[in-house]
């Protein structure tokens, strides 16, 4: 009904208001997160996300408009070229609003709080994420990305409406009801919980593209809890079926277009179910999960090529991703340096011709079947013949069409880095909790001193830079603290900790991890349920009861899971029973969508092991 009461209200077409004077300037200029700073041309007069605001729109009762966005989001930048580089949009914005435009990266609560909003109000989300805010907190109205011409006819719209009569719209919003979470039962239930693995396998079996690999819907994500519980229930018990879901979407996610086949890592999705047209971003969360997901697939399923795209993707992030400090940047921009979609890895034919002889274009085109170009500035190399079949196709030896593709490969390379990619160079502490996580697992399992290395790295600058013994920092950038640290840093920064602690044997590493681990239990659970963060500045903060997996795994699950296997390990019942209360409940809810609490299943059979 609520969505129903918004979506009739805000078809109404009023007419626009005089302007007012907004008195303020864009305070993005020179702002040390790289996302934010994009936008400090903008003629838009953002703010940035504090109490400041809501205050001065109280005082003029203005709402506030939030929209959120990542340095790396394609539509994100398109939003910001045609509407919010636009003087008349930007004008509409200063005179009837307060802009603020937010880091989705520095502010991941809030963020997750206007995703459910969005998801709630408008049945899908994405970025760049907009959402009208009322002066007491109030989240009203969201909207995702639009041409300019019908976002600056909502604006007007909207406009009008809240002139009119403000009072209405702010009851509107207040209507949301905050939910009441039942207490736990008093242990985890083995019957329910081998129930929830086997409703997951089979939602998963359903759900899984047995021909191009992948779950469901028109785009693919790497789905990496899914893949990781999967490759966990094989282990256990060898099925032929979910085998194959996993062998299908492991080849088709290193063999097509979400792999980066020149420069190393993956790209974050694919937008075609073919797995071959990527919007280009390069996470740190995701090639650090993938790369401990083809290490462990490698080893589980026997496969010696998915332990050399792990390799290869551990390789990219120390290459390309690692800083002298010894974290990780959290991102490669979507956008090349000349704006160009995708430009930094596409290749025009001519330009191919021009760099390689006739040989090493034959090779590289039949290897990679260079037809007509799906993207606008060029070719972006997926694999269509292995390179067996393309000497024998062009009738050369195995081994000169090999050594004429490697050749190729790497005059490619020399001139790739001569192009300009911009980075995202944030210091994210859960995205290099991930990273830990990876590499001390490598190390573990390979022996090799070059991941201790640089696992031994990750953690001194989590341990000794964003963790002050008490609490942890969210990011630095720039050598500023920034963003509202959340339950997902203090869940995978402890979760990276365990793993090296389990590296070295060495109790006060064990015991570093745990300190963290119980930091976030007291930080970030409250009764019965989770805040995502630790400040807020929305008047109605959801609790949740629970949280499902997205790209990345549910946060309250993962510090669950490594809260029960360090108090095994150090003799803590507190982090036991921490676990266990939460872990301990809304078995029918998980059980109607298992396949999106993969993480909180591994949890809940953890308590069980």
């Amino acid at each position: 009904m609520l969505r129903l009461a918004r979506t009739v209200l805000f078809a109404a077409a009023l007419l626009p208001l005089p302007a007012l004077a907004a008195g303020l300037v864009n305070q993005l200029q020179s702002h040390p997160s790289p996302y934010l700073a994009l936008h400090g041309e903008d003629p838009v007069a953002w703010q940035t996300w504090d109490q400041a605001v809501f205050a001065r729109a109280r005082e003029k009762n203005r709402l506030v408009f939030v929209s959120v966005g990542y340095f790396s989001c394609h539509w994100c930048h398109v939003m910001q070229r045609e509407s919010y580089r636009d003087r008349e949009i930007a004008a509409l914005l200063n005179r009837d609003y307060l802009p603020v435009k937010v880091d989705r990266e520095l502010q991941p609560a809030l963020d997750s709080a206007l995703m459910n909003f969005v998801q709630q109000t408008q049945g899908r989300g994405g970025w760049p994420l907009n959402v009208f805010i009322t002066p007491e907190g109030y989240p009203l109205y969201a909207v995702l990305y639009r041409p300019p011409a019908q976002f600056q006819q909502l604006l007007e719209k909207l406009t009008a409406l809240w002139r009119e009569d403000s009072g209405r719209l702010v009851a509107l919003a207040r209507a949301e009801i905050a939910p009441d979470f039942a207490d736990s039962a008093e242990s985890v239930d083995p019957g329910a919980v081998a129930m929830l693995g086997e409703a997951f396998e089979q939602m998963a079996l359903g759900l899984a593209d047995t021909v191009q690999g992948g779950f469901g819907g028109q785009s693919r994500f790497p789905h990496v809890p899914q893949l990781e519980y999967l490759l966990e229930r094989y282990q256990r018990h060898a099925e032929a079926s979910v085998r194959e879901v996993l062998v299908t979407t492991l080849d088709a996610m290193a063999g097509r277009g979400l792999h980066d086949h020149l420069g190393g890592g993956f790209f974050r999705y694919t937008v075609d179910p073919g797995w071959e047209q990527p919007h280009f971003e390069k996470m740190l969360y995701t090639n650090a999960q993938l790369a401990r997901l083809y290490l462990r697939a490698g080893r589980i399923l026997s496969r010696p090529d998915y332990t050399a795209v792990a390799r290869s993707t551990l390789g990219f992030l120390v290459e390309r991703m690692r800083t002298g400090s010894g974290a990780m940047v959290a991102a490669f921009s979507a956008v090349d340096a000349a704006g160009r979609e995708g430009g930094y890895y596409l290749w025009a034919e001519a330009a191919l011709r021009e760099l390689l002889s006739d040989e090493h274009y034959q090779v590289l085109s039949a290897t990679w079947a260079l037809g007509p170009a799906a993207f606008e500035h060029g070719h972006l190399l997926v694999e269509a013949l292995p390179i067996g079949e393309v000497a024998t196709l062009l009738e050369l030896e195995p081994g000169w069409a090999a050594e004429l593709l490697a050749e190729a490969m790497a005059q490619l390379r020399v001139t790739q880095r001569k192009r300009s990619l911009p980075v995202d160079d944030k210091l994210l502490a859960g995205w290099n909790g991930l990273a830990l996580a990876a590499f001390a697992e490598a190390a573990r399992e390979t022996g090799e001193s070059g991941y201790t290395e640089v696992a031994q790295g990750l953690r001194d600058y989590l341990a000794e830079v964003l963790w002050n013994g008490r609490v942890l920092v969210r990011a630095l950038a720039a050598g500023a603290a920034l963003g509202t640290v959340s339950l997902e840093d203090y869940a995978y920064v402890a979760e990276g900790l365990l793993a090296f602690a389990e590296l070295t044997g060495r109790d006060a590493d064990f015991e570093l991890a745990a300190r963290v681990a119980q930091a976030g239990w007291e930080a970030f659970r409250v009764g019965n349920g989770w805040r995502l963060g630790t400040v807020s500045l929305l008047a109605n903060t959801p609790l949740y009861e629970m949280v499902a997996d997205s790209s990345l795994p549910a946060a309250d699950a993962v510090l669950s899971r490594i809260s029960l296997r360090l108090s095994r390990q150090l003799g803590d019942p507190v982090l036991a029973a921490n676990a266990l209360g939460a872990l301990a409940r809304a078995y029918p809810a998980v059980t109607t969508a298992a396949f999106s609490y993969a993480s909180r299943i591994r949890a809940l059979e953890t308590a069980l092991d």
